[in-house]
This record gives C-alpha cells, sequence and structure tokens, in this order.
C-alpha cells in the first residue's frame, strides 16, 4: 500500500547513494570548488527532468513496441533532457569558467536525474513489501544504472571542456559528438542489460566501471588546460 513512509524510504533510497557519488566527483574538483547553490539547483533539475522524459517513452513504446528502437529513442530522450537541463541550469551562465566545470555540472544533473529514476525502481518492490529485492535493486542502480548516467553526461561534459574556449563552431561540434556518443552508450548499456543473463550483466557493469576510470583519467587530463594555452 503507498504511504508517505514508503515514499520517504524510496526517495531517500534514490537521493543518498546518488549524493555519496556526487561527494566523490566534487573532490576532484576541491582546488576551485563549485557554488553550493548553483550545485544544488543542478542537482535539483535533473530530478524535475525525469517527470519531462516519463511521457515521451511511455509514446515511443506505444508507438514503436519494445524493440531496440524504442531502447535508442528511450537512451535519447534522457540524454537530451539532461544536456537541456545542464544547459538551463549553469552551462550558458558566467560560472562557467573553466573547462573542469562543464564535467562537473553535467555529472551534477545526471545524478539528480538518476536519483530520482532510482526512487522510481525502488517503489514497486517497496510497495510488494519485498525488502530483498528492494536491496538488490538499490544496489545494482547504485553500482550501474547511476554510473552509466554519469559516465554518459561526462561524455558530454568532456566533449563541451576541450571545445569551451574555441570558436564557436567547435563548441557546436564536439558537444554534438558528444551527445551522440553519450547516447550510443545509453543506448547499449539497456540494450545489453536487457537481452543478457545474470552472467553477461556482471561484464557489462564492469565495462561501466572500466569507462569510470578512464573518466577520472580524462579528468586530470582536463583539470590541467588553462585558458592561456588554449586561446
Amino acid at each position: 500500500m503507498f504511504s508517505a513512509q514508503t515514499f520517504l524510504f524510496a526517495l531517500l533510497g534514490g537521493i543518498l547513494p546518488a549524493l555519496f557519488w556526487l561527494w566523490f566527483w566534487l573532490r576532484e574538483d576541491k582546488k576551485r570548488p563549485e557554488p553550493r547553490g548553483l550545485l544544488l539547483f543542478a542537482f535539483l533539475i535533473g530530478m524535475i527532468a525525469v517527470p519531462f522524459v516519463l511521457p515521451f517513452q511511455k509514446l515511443s513504446l506505444v508507438y514503436f513496441g519494445s524493440g531496440a528502437l524504442t531502447i535508442f529513442l528511450w537512451a535519447a530522450v534522457e540524454e537530451l533532457f539532461k544536456l537541456g537541463g545542464a544547459y538551463y541550469a549553469v552551462l550558458r551562465r558566467k560560472e562557467l569558467d573553466e573547462p573542469i566545470d562543464a564535467v562537473i555540472y553535467m555529472i551534477t544533473v545526471a545524478l539528480g536525474f538518476s536519483a530520482l529514476e532510482n526512487t522510481l525502481f525502488l517503489l514497486d518492490p517497496l510497495l510488494d513489501g519485498n525488502f530483498v529485492s528492494t536491496i538488490i535493486t538499490g544496489n545494482l542502480r547504485f553500482l550501474g544504472a547511476t554510473l552509466l548516467h554519469t559516465l554518459a553526461s561526462a561524455t558530454v561534459g568532456v566533449a563541451i571542456a576541450l571545445s569551451l574556449f574555441k570558436p564557436k563552431w567547435h563548441h557546436w561540434l564536439y558537444t554534438g559528438f558528444g551527445l551522440i556518443l553519450a547516447i550510443v552508450l545509453h543506448a547499449l548499456f539497456n540494450f545489453f542489460i536487457i537481452k543478457s543473463d545474470g552472467e553477461g550483466a556482471l561484464v557489462i557493469f564492469l565495462l561501466v566501471w572500466l569507462g569510470i576510470i578512464a573518466l577520472i583519467l580524462f579528468f586530470e587530463k582536463i583539470k590541467r588546460i588553462r585558458l592561456n594555452s588554449i586561446q
């Protein structure tokens, strides 16, 4: 039975892991941290994007069924709304004054999106009283889907970071390429998770973790970029 307490448990189960990952990534930028208010705004924008995404995903399911095209469209809608939310929240603002900021804010929006999405995934087992399934679902989302959202949005953030002080056409080209790559990564993850067995899912999770390691290396590269070296 649905209750405020059930929703609160699901919300905490969705938000707390996302906040842990946000803390982890913010440590990568601890020398020049971003304004907390702006980070909170970006996180909330990510959460707000979820209700706008759901109708588009339902329509694609109705019109195209549950095949590969729908999986691709679901990923595309999510990545487009996350990028749109990040642009509205901060990417168009003067606070975006160094390349690493683009990655930080894209990750923040992605984790906000993941927090509410995870909450919705946790509601069903909680409503059924299946706490074991709730824990398993939460752990899988923590180790898999949440990191996938982070990796996909960070891919766009890296593209923006590498083009931040370049001519505008470079910026749009890099951002477009980053967005396409993010959609492909997201769609492939969803496709193989749906089609794979338990052992295959572990391989996919491992690939996501390898992607996260690569992202950490990119962080170090982007942090060394200076305005006077790329003008």
